[in-house]
This record gives structure tokens, sequence and C-alpha cells, in this order.
């Protein structure tokens, strides 16, 4: 069954652990985007905190595309600010 995932800063990330979704806290973009990477093959929904959206958003891949375009299978949604 596919599940949903929430990458971000705690204070913004932690209530959703009630609901079920899998929720990795990142303060920093090494950790946002090393979370990234370790997202379970299962994750069809992910959201994020607006600020690990723009850390993804900035961090390029050597072929020059941000991570986010890598993951066609989920469903990005980033949280308003």
């Amino acid at each position: 069954m596919a599940r949903a995932a929430v990458i971000g800063e705690a204070v913004r990330t932690a209530g959703f652990a009630l609901a079920g979704a899998v929720v990795t806290t990142a303060e920093t973009a090494e950790e946002t985007l090393a979370a990234w990477r370790a997202l379970p093959g299962d994750i069809a929904v992910l959201i994020l905190t607006p600020r690990a959206a723009g850390w993804l958003g900035d961090s390029a891949s050597p072929g020059g595309s941000p991570p986010l375009a890598s993951r066609r299978d989920v469903l990005v949604v980033v949280m308003p600010e």
C-alpha cells in the first residue's frame, strides 16, 4: 500500500506522524537532500515544508536537474508559508 511522507523542520512536521505519515525531520539542506534520497519506494505523496522544498529545488544533480524532477512517481505538495 502506498504511503505519505513529510520532510522538513520538526516544528512543522511532527503532527503528521499522528496521521500515519513517514516523517523525516530535516533542519538543513544536507539533511533534506539525504531524506529525499532515503525515501522508501512505496511513497506516493510527499509533503514538504517551504524551506525543504527550496533546498531540494536548489540542489541540482550532476545532470543539472533538481532532485524534485527525478521522482515522477511521487506527488509532491508544498505546505503554505
